[in-house]
C-alpha cells in the first residue's frame, strides 16, 4: 500500500488544479444521482474520500470519512468525524452504526484482494442491517490497458469480481452496472456540469461511454 506521504504527492499533484472543477462534478453527480440513496436522516461513511467532495456536499444526518491521505482532513466539514487510518484495519466505529457506506474509485487503490476483503468485513460489521454499500470505480474488462496508467493501481476489478465478493458477505445486490461513468477526469477535456447532469438523464449512453461499474448493495 502507498504511504500517507506518497498519497500526498500523488494526489496533490493529480488533483490539485482541479479540485473546484471536481467540486462541480461532484454537485451534480450527488444531486442528479447519489442523493437518491441517502436519506436526510442516514449515518454515511464516504470511504476513500479523497479531498471530501462527496461527504461534503451530501445531505445526511451524520457524516464520517476515511482515508489515509492525511490532507483528506482538510476538505471534510467540520462536522464530519475524520479517521485517518489503513481501511483494512479495524475500524473505529461499533457495529450496526451507518446506514450508508459509499466508495468512489477506491478499491483499485488497494495493495491487494486480501486488503479488500477485510475492508468489506468492516463495512459489512459496521452497517445496520438493511444498510447499503455503494461503490464506483473503473471496470478493468472496459479499459483492460488504460487501467494501469495510474501509479497507485494495484487491483484490477470489475463489477462481476466486486459483486462476488460482497455476496460472500452477506450482502444483496440491488444493482450492478457493468457500465455507468467515463473512466476519468484526468487529462480530459472538462464537460461542463449541464453535460454531465445530461449524460445521468440519458442511460442508454451508459454502455458507450461508461467505463466505471456502479454497485449497490444491501447488507442482509
Amino acid at each position: 500500500m502507498n504511504s500517507p506521504s506518497d498519497l500526498q504527492r500523488i494526489y496533490k499533484q493529480r488533483f490539485e488544479s482541479k479540485r473546484t472543477y471536481r467540486e462541480a462534478v461532484w454537485n451534480v453527480l450527488i444531486s442528479d444521482f447519489f442523493e437518491r440513496y441517502v436519506s436526510r436522516t442516514a449515518a454515511v461513511l464516504d470511504l476513500g474520500c479523497g479531498y471530501g467532495e462527496f461527504i461534503r456536499l451530501i445531505h445526511c444526518g451524520k457524516k464520517f470519512a476515511m482515508d489515509l491521505n492525511p490532507d483528506s482532513k482538510e476538505g471534510v466539514p467540520p462536522e464530519c468525524e475524520m479517521v485517518i487510518q489503513d481501511c483494512s484495519e479495524p475500524w473505529p466505529l461499533a457495529p450496526a452504526t451507518l446506514d450508508v457506506v459509499f466508495s468512489s474509485n477506491f478499491f483499485e487503490h488497494l495493495p491487494d484482494k486480501n486488503a479488500l476483503g477485510r475492508t468489506l468485513d468492516h463495512a459489512q460489521q459496521a452497517l445496520k442491517p438493511g444498510g447499503s454499500f455503494i461503490a464506483l470505480g473503473p471496470n478493468i474488462t472496459r479499459v483492460p490497458g488504460r487501467y494501469w496508467d495510474f501509479w497507485d493501481h494495484h487491483i484490477p476489478l470489475s463489477e462481476k469480481s466486486l459483486g462476488e465478493a460482497l455476496t460472500n458477505r452477506g450482502f444483496r445486490l440491488r444493482e450492478c452496472r457493468a457500465s455507468f461513468l467515463p473512466y476519468t477526469m484526468e487529462g480530459k477535456k472538462e464537460a461542463a456540469p449541464w453535460m454531465i447532469a445530461l449524460y445521468l438523464k440519458l442511460p442508454f449512453l451508459w454502455p458507450i461511454l461508461g467505463h466505471q461499474f456502479l454497485i449497490v448493495a444491501e447488507k442482509q
